[in-house]
């Protein structure tokens, strides 16, 4: 099942114990993955109800491909798997925020990188952190 409730009415989503995310016009939540030893933000992406029931299932990160239009795990391929630690909503509940410990060689980045986010917009052009490393080198 991916149905999850939805709240009955603004008390009960802001307030209420229930999880009742508020998916988007296409079915996605925006997921924010930070390193729960670090904090570091290590990627964004989506989650539609089935990735989000998988994330809580099983306890590893499993997200949405808008590009590809398709479920998927997160290091499945690459050997960086999140497990997480803990994950928190938003106050009106259309985004979720997981602690995740990454296994593998501690990557989160497809291109390579331990964060998605290892560029910094500086005079109008994009330039790699030299604090963000590959974990490959």
């Amino acid at each position: 099942m991916t149905d999850f409730p939805t709240a009955i009415d603004k008390n009960a989503l802001e307030r209420g114990a229930q999880l009742a995310p508020r998916f988007d016009e296409h079915g996605l939540i925006a997921a924010v993955a930070t390193d729960t030893a670090t904090g570091e933000v290590l990627m964004l992406a989506w989650m539609n109800a089935e990735a989000l029931r998988l994330t809580l299932e099983t306890g590893f990160a499993h997200y949405y491909s808008r590009s590809r239009q398709e479920l998927w795990k997160k290091g499945e391929t690459s050997g960086q798997l999140q497990a997480v630690e803990e994950l928190r909503v938003d106050c009106d509940q259309d985004a979720v925020w997981i602690k995740v410990r990454v296994q593998g060689d501690g990557g989160a980045c497809h291109v390579g990188f331990r964060s998605c986010f290892y560029r910094v917009a500086k005079d109008g052009s994009l330039v790699e952190d030299p604090y963000v490393h590959s974990p490959h080198g």
